[in-house]
C-alpha cells in the first residue's frame, strides 16, 4: 500500500468513526505531537526504519516544565507557567525558539522540537530540535513584566542549555529584544561571556547580520524554486499570505520587491485583499506604526478588508500560511485554489488536509524545508559566536540561499525518485540522517 492510500484509509477511519483509532485520529488533528508522531511513522514506514528507532526519533530526549513567578507592576505576584523540550541530540545540540503564547502546550511544544529535529537534518547542519514556550499573553505585559518574565524563565531552564547543549531563539512574539535580555541574564549567572548561549539576538551583542529576515527569505528562495520547477515565473505570479508577523511581512515583502503579485494577507486583527496587488512596502510601514503591530486599519485604493480565514481560500498561484499550527485543515483544504503551498509556519497543515491536498494536485513544500531559513543563519550566528569572528549580511544571504538551494534539490530530486509529496521526501530525507547519526553513535550504555 502506498502513502496515499493508507492516509486514505486513514480518513475513512475517521470519517466512519470506528472505534479507539478513529478516536485517537480525530484527536491527531488538534494535537500537534500527534501530527508529528504520525508523519514519522508515515516517512519512517516508507524507509523501512525499524519502530523501535522511530519510537526513538519520535520521543523527545528531555521535557522540563517550570514556574515563573513574575512580580507584576502593580506589586502582585503571577506564576506563570513554561516549557523547554529537547527533541534530539543525534546531530549536535539541540536548537530552537521559545515562544510566548497563550495557547502554550506541552504537547504543542513537543511537536516543535520533534519537526526542529527534522528541521535541521533536512538542510544539513548540525543540530537536533529543541523548543521552548512560556503560556502567557505577551500583549498584556508591560516592558517591565516582559523583561522580569524572560529574565527568570532564563534562570529556570539555565541548568539544561548552554552553547554546547541547546540554543535557543525567537519564535512567536518574541524577539531580538528578549533574545539580548536572555543572553545578559545567562551571562551574569555564569559569570562569563554567553554570546553563543541564544540567536536571533541584535547585531551589536553578537546578533548575525540578516538573522530577521533570513526565515522570511527562505520562503522567498523556496517559492521561487518550486514554480522555477513548474515551468513558472516568480515575476507576476499572485500569492497570498497568512500571518504578517516576522515571517510573513518579510516573506511577502521579498516576493513583492522579486516582481510577484502579493494580493491578500491576514493575521489576528482581519484580512486584506487587493486584486492587483498589495503595496507591501507601505503596508510593513503601517504595521510597523501601529500599536499592536497589525495591518488593522490599514486602508488604500482598491484594497478591501476581507475575514481572515478568506485569505487561505483566494485563487492564487502560491499560498503562505505564516502564522500557527493546524491552519489548514479538511474543512477548508477542498477550497484552497492555490496550485502551490509554501509553509512557513511550522505545521500548519493538518494530515487529513495534506491527503485532500495531494488528491487534488496542490504541491505543498513543507514547513521543516520551507520556513528553514531562520534556523540555517542560527547556525551561522552560532558559528560566528563561537568563533568571535562576524560575517557582512551579503555573505549571510549568500550562504542561506546557498544551502536553501540544495535542501530544494535534494528534496526534489527524492520526492521524483521515490513518487512522493514533498513533505514525504523531506521527512524521509531528514528521518535518514538522524536514523544514520543514531545508529553510528550506539545506544548507551
Amino acid at each position: 500500500m502506498g502513502v496515499l492510500g493508507f492516509l486514505l484509509e486513514v480518513v475513512d477511519v475517521i470519517h466512519e468513526g470506528k472505534g479507539p483509532a478513529a478516536q485517537a485520529l480525530q484527536a491527531m488533528e488538534a494535537n500537534p505531537y500527534e501530527m508529528f508522531k504520525t508523519q514519522v511513522r508515515l516517512a519512517g514506514q516508507k524507509l523501512g526504519l525499524p519502530a523501535d528507532l522511530l519510537k526513538i526519533i519520535e520521543t523527545p530526549e528531555r521535557v522540563l516544565e517550570v514556574s515563573v513567578p513574575v512580580k507584576m507592576d502593580d506589586g502582585r505576584i503571577e506564576v506563570f507557567l513554561g516549557y523547554r523540550v529537547q527533541h534530539s541530540s543525534a546531530r549536535g545540540p539541540c536548537k530552537g525558539g521559545i515562544r510566548y503564547h497563550p495557547a502554550v502546550t506541552v504537547d504543542e511544544v513537543k511537536a516543535l522540537a520533534g519537526w526542529m529535529t527534522l528541521k535541521c537534518a533536512v538542510v544539513d547542519i548540525p543540530f537536533g530540535g529543541g523548543k521552548g514556550g512560556i503560556v502567557c499573553d505577551p500583549a498584556g505585559l508591560s516592558e517591565g513584566e516582559l523583561e522580569r518574565l524572560t529574565r527568570r524563565y532564563t534562570a529556570m531552564i539555565l541548568p539544561l542549555i548552554g552553547p554546547s547543549r541547546d540554543i535557543p531563539a525567537p519564535d512567536v512574539n518574541t524577539n531580538a529584544k528578549i533574545m539580548n535580555w536572555f543572553m545578559d541574564t545567562a551571562t551574569v549567572l555564569r559569570g562569563e561571556p554567553m554570546y553563543a548561549i541564544v540567536t536571533g539576538k541584535d547585531v551589536a551583542v553578537g546578533g548575525a547580520r540578516g538573522r530577521r529576515e533570513a526565515t522570511g527569505r527562505g520562503v522567498m528562495i523556496v517559492t521561487q524554486e518550486v514554480l522555477a520547477r513548474l515551468g513558472k515565473d516568480l515575476r507576476g505570479a499572485t500569492v497570498a499570505v497568512q500571518g504578517f508577523g516576522n515571517v510573513g511581512s518579510v516573506a511577502a515583502l521579498l516576493l513583492h520587491q522579486a516582481g510577484a503579485k502579493v494580493v491578500g494577507v491576514a493575521d489576528i486583527s482581519g484580512g486584506l485583499y487587493h486584486p492587483s496587488g498589495l503595496n507591501i512596502p507601505e503596508l510593513v510601514e503601517h504595521v510597523a506604526r501601529s500599536p499592536r503591530h497589525v495591518i488593522a486599519g490599514y486602508a488604500a485604493p482598491g484594497v478591501v478588508p476581507i475575514p481572515a480565514e478568506e485569505v487561505l481560500t483566494l485563487d492564487v498561484d502560491v499560498l503562505i500560511p505564516a502564522a500557527l499550527e493546524g491552519q489548514i485543515t479538511e474543512r477548508n483544504a477542498p477550497r484552497i485554489k492555490a496550485q502551490v503551498i509554501v509553509e512557513g509556519a511550522n505545521g500548519p497543515t493538518t494530515p487529513e488536509a495534506d491527503v485532500i491536498l495531494e488528491e487534488r494536485g496542490c504541491i505543498v513544500v513543507p514547513d521543516i524545508l520551507a520556513n528553514a531559513g531562520g534556523v540555517v543563519v542560527s547556525y551561522f550566528e552560532w558559528v560566528q559566536n563561537l568563533q568571535y569572528f562576524f560575517w557582512d549580511e551579503a555573505e549571510t544571504t549568500a550562504r542561506l540561499a546557498q544551502i536553501m538551494r540544495r535542501a530544494f534539490q535534494d528534496v526534489w530530486n527524492l520526492a521524483q525518485a521515490e513518487k512522493v509529496s514533498l513533505r514525504i521526501a523531506a521527512q524521509m530525507l531528514a528521518l535518514a540522517r538522524v536514523a544514520e547519526a543514531i545508529r553510528l553513535r550506539g545506544l548507551f550504555p
